[in-house]
């Protein structure tokens, strides 16, 4: 019976990242393979560079995730004032500045600025067990390196932004089970109240529940280029626990 690793994600705040749409940063109710693989590159102590390695662990990944909370969100208002002709060091090491705009008022001491407005959604005290598995199971990283670097990490971890730092240990255990949902299914459960029905997230052709829906996913990275693209096939579902010890 295969063997998957189990995590456990909490944090006062998470983000399951989805597309960027204009000054908005939407999020999703369940994290994205590519957020995954980050994780564990994090925890391997990857450079952004490794291109290879990040792609390969990818393809490997096979991911299930259950909601143990509902999802409460959160939504953040950011504001910074830019000047014309200022200048900020980008993520590929080279300074970027903006171009000239009627946006920009004239101040006081006659220097232009804007004020630049984001829009941060969270969620928010979110509970999450993730039940992954590899293929093929002996490659390296092996899910006994990957455990091991999530307890001693090369870098400090978060979830899915740096302000969302984790709660409580990641490295949740492990559970034998014939596929990805049934070790969703059978994962000791948390505390919750009365028989509550837990939404859960998996690859398809990791096993079929009752109601569940297909869908297409587009939640894989090109490492190279640094976007997401292609279409991966998985199934969403509810069940509700019955007879486990709370």
């Amino acid at each position: 019976m295969p063997r998957h690793l189990l995590l456990r994600l909490q944090a006062p705040l998470i983000a399951f990242g989805g597309e960027t749409i204009d000054n908005f940063g939407v999020i999703r109710d369940f994290p994205a393979l590519s957020m995954i693989t980050g994780l564990f590159a994090n925890a391997l102590g990857w450079r952004r560079e490794d291109c290879v390695f990040h792609d390969r662990l990818q393809n490997r990944l096979l991911l299930g995730t259950r909601l143990n909370t509902p999802i409460p969100r959160l939504r953040e208002y950011q504001t910074a004032q830019l000047f014309e002709k200022d200048q900020g060091w980008t993520t590929y090491g080279e300074p970027e500045g903006r171009a000239s705009s009627p946006s920009y008022s004239m101040q006081g001491d006659g220097r232009k600025s804007l004020t630049w407005q984001r829009y941060r959604d969270y969620h928010a005290s979110l509970d999450v067990l993730l039940a992954v598995r590899l293929n093929p199971a002996e490659e390296s990283p092996t899910l006994d390196d990957l455990a091991a670097a999530l307890d001693h990490p090369a870098r400090p971890l978060f979830i899915g932004r740096k302000t969302c730092l984790p709660s409580t240990r990641i490295f949740a255990g492990w559970q034998e089970a014939d596929n990805v949902l049934q070790a969703l299914q059978i994962a000791h459960l948390p505390e919750i109240d009365g028989a509550q029905s837990l939404r859960m997230q998996w690859p398809d052709g990791e096993g079929n529940l009752a109601g569940d829906r297909l869908i297409d996913l587009c939640d894989e990275r090109n490492w190279a280029s640094g976007v997401h693209g292609g279409w991966r096939p998985v199934r969403e579902g509810s069940f509700t626990p019955q007879g486990v010890q709370i």
